[in-house]
């Protein structure tokens, strides 16, 4: 009876190993496709392309010295805030140089809002008109010809006024609005409408003592004044410490109807009476307010006081029209180049350049559903460079593809067999092409962390195309072609493409396998 003790096992097929490698395929590419479907809501969209706001802001102190690096990180950080706030997605800001922040925000509709917005120092204040010293300002709010900044730019806008009746006044460029605050009227006799000049009401520095400022609120919330006008409060809730104090000056000053004025970046926004003691730190902040400016208000509040005073210095709007055209226009480009390789493979390696085929289509949904989950992580927005990058990554991964086919034609007719040249073939195109796709990666990587702006996205596109090209080489070229070799393609060489270099391979062969007497009756008969 034979001993069965000793029997050697059986080695794991590799077709078993080629069809694991497949099905781990199949579910990468399942997951992928639920990713990035639908393209256009999966896949984040840059400024170039979604349209929207790129502002250059340039940052300094009042004396027109340098901010240090800690003082710039801290105004980044609540220009950030700022942004957030407002409601836009997917925005960035980042230092630039010494001085300067680059804030670029897509898809936000109003741009004049954006930028009053996140450039304002953001100081406010209340304080006790009684304790004022700058008489002049108390007069000029006294004498009650006054208007707000909101009415300045309505007359702006018809051409009601002219800039040049601004008095001390600078009017934005990038926004064409004016400070927030009050601007007094005067008068200087003659025709009205020649004679008028707005100048804006603000307290000298030193002036006065605040009764409590910004820091000292712990909640701001936006709300009607009432429950039948258009004009919208800013709610705020104070600290226990600002409450007290904020309580014992309007106890002192409600019996007189005594003001206490509103103060933001040392402009006077309002001043008004103290109709009964507020001891609950529950204050509103009314001055016809609409709701965008409301809002405007209760950001800056939110996210702090700039440590340094931001002037805008480029603001560019994108419009979502020329993007969307840019974007359209570059995915046909990569259609097209996609149609061209497959079209190429097809005509030069017949049946087999189905295969190759099919590994662009495997390529494209990998590199999708990469970009889609990293647009979901918040690391990815897909810009005009980006398409680039995709573009040049089809050629990387047509590159790869013909690498491989040669390879393999050229192991059958150096006189191996199909099935043969789908292992060792297979395997030195493989190495050869990840070489030359790690040298492609070492240079994407560079331009990602080292350049700046839209080059960043062209090379972590590029990157991305790299790592996707290597995944199906790994997962879909080299075990579909080692699968179907020995049956398929073998069998119907003819189809496959791979019949002339049989043929040449016999032709060797038998040349080969002639003596020198035989080749050179040969040559004689020739």
């Amino acid at each position: 009876m034979p001993d069965r003790r000793f029997k050697p096992k059986k080695k794991p097929s590799r077709a078993r190993n080629h069809i694991a490698l497949l099905v781990i395929l199949v579910l990468l590419l399942v997951t992928c496709f639920a990713l990035f479907m639908p393209p256009n809501e999966k896949i984040r969209q840059g400024l170039d392309i979604q349209g929207g706001l790129s502002v250059v802001l340039e940052a300094r102190h009042t004396d027109g010295s340098t901010p240090s690096s800690e003082e710039m990180s801290a105004a980044r950080q609540i220009v950030e805030r700022r942004v957030n706030l407002l409601g836009a997605s997917e925005a960035s800001v980042q230092v630039q140089g010494l001085n300067q922040l680059l804030v670029q925000i897509p898809g936000i509709i109003d741009q004049s809002q954006a930028l009053s917005t996140i450039g304002q120092t953001g100081v406010l204040e209340f304080v006790n008109l009684a304790d004022v010293a700058d008489q002049s300002a108390i007069q000029l709010l006294e004498s009650g010809y006054f208007i707000t900044d909101q009415q300045v730019n309505i007359m702006l806008a018809f051409g009601e006024i002219s800039p040049y009746q601004l008095i001390n006044v600078v009017q934005s460029e990038q926004t064409g609005r004016v400070p927030q605050g009050l601007y007094v009227l005067q008068n200087y006799g003659g025709e009205l409408s020649d004679y008028v000049f707005y100048q804006l009401l603000t307290l000298e520095p030193g002036s006065y003592t605040p009764i409590f400022s910004g820091a000292d609120i712990s909640n701001v919330t936006v709300g009607l004044r009432d429950q039948v006008g258009p004009d919208y409060s800013v709610n705020l809730t104070l600290n226990a410490e600002a409450a007290r104090a904020f309580g014992a000056v309007t106890t002192q000053l409600y019996p007189t109807r005594g003001k206490v004025a509103i103060v933001l970046d040392g402009a006077i926004q309002s001043a008004p009476a103290v109709q009964n003691a507020i001891t609950n730190g529950s204050v509103s902040i009314t001055g016809g307010y609409t709701l965008a400016d409301a809002n405007s208000l209760k950001t800056i509040l939110q996210s702090g006081s700039l440590p340094v005073s931001l002037s805008v210095i480029n603001a560019t709007v994108v419009g979502p029209t020329l993007g969307q055209e840019a974007l359209i226009a570059g995915i046909i480009v990569a259609l097209i180049g996609l149609a061209l390789v497959a079209l190429y493979l097809l005509i030069f390696y017949r049946g087999i350049g189905l295969l190759t085929a099919a590994a662009i289509f495997v390529f494209a949904i990998l590199y999708l559903g990469t970009l889609a989950f990293l647009s979901l992580l918040g690391f990815f927005a897909l810009s005009l460079a980006g398409i680039a990058g995709i573009v040049l990554s089809i050629g990387v991964a047509a590159d790869s593809s013909i690498l491989i086919l040669e390879r393999f034609k050229e192991e059958i007719r150096m006189g191996r067999s199909v099935r043969a040249s789908s292992i060792t073939g297979v395997k030195h195109a493989i190495i050869t092409s990840i070489d030359a796709d790690l040298v492609a990666l070492v240079s994407a990587l560079a331009l990602f962390f080292i350049a700046v702006g839209t080059v960043k996205g062209f090379g972590l596109t590029l990157a991305i195309g790299v790592i996707c090209d290597i995944l199906t080489m790994l997962l879909f070229k080299a075990p579909l072609i080692r699968l179907l070799a020995p049956r398929v393609i073998a069998r119907h060489p003819g189809f496959w493409g791979v019949k002339e270099d049989e043929e040449y391979a016999f032709a060797a062969g038998e040349l080969n396998r002639l003596t020198p007497a035989e080749m050179n009756r040969g040559e004689a008969h020739g």
